[in-house]
């Protein structure tokens, strides 16, 4: 029994630790209209989701879950958070998102053995959420995140640089 709990204990701390390798190029920012006061909105509605990909050799692929219904899914859970409720009646908030994803994203870097600035390939990652006053038709809030693309990975870790992502993100709405 003891060797079991050894083993839950170390796979959790293994985990633990992996958390931030696996998010650390994930930067997040917000922009919010001055003096707004979002407690203020209690109700939203989902107006729209896009994406975009610039993928010109075919190189990115897609993971195998629904990414755009794992994001809708992880925003509604930060706007319940904040007592902000989906309704099918009228909203005071229009919710949108867009995913875009460049995977011809060249950057410079430098080499740390020669110490020259090389262009190198990155591919990048973004997703723009939007919130929207209805009545006004005024964006209120925007949040931002910038990640590079990375390959190989598991639908788990993808699912986790997203609820990373989008909990960064909204821990910036007032």
């Amino acid at each position: 029994m003891k060797k079991y709990y050894l083993v839950v204990l170390s796979a959790f701390l293994l985990l633990l630790s992996g958390c931030a390798t696996v998010t650390n190029d994930i930067q997040v920012g917000a922009e919010l209209i001055p003096n707004l006061k979002l407690n203020n909105y209690k109700s939203y509605d989902w107006m729209s989701s896009h994406g975009i990909l610039k993928d010109p050799n075919k190189t990115w692929q897609s993971p195998k879950i629904n990414i755009a219904g794992d994001i809708k899914f992880l925003i509604d859970r930060e706007l319940r958070k904040r007592h902000i409720y989906s309704t099918s009646g009228t909203p005071e908030l229009a919710v949108s998102f867009f995913v875009g994803i460049d995977m011809e994203n060249q950057e410079i870097q430098l080499d740390q053995e020669t110490k020259l600035k090389l262009n190198k390939k990155i591919p990048k990652g973004a997703l723009v959420v939007t919130l929207i006053d209805v009545e006004s038709g005024q964006v209120v809030w925007l949040g931002e995140a910038v990640a590079n693309i990375q390959e190989n990975v598991t639908d788990e870790v993808v699912r986790e640089r997203l609820d990373y992502t989008i909990r960064e993100m909204f821990k910036l709405l007032p």
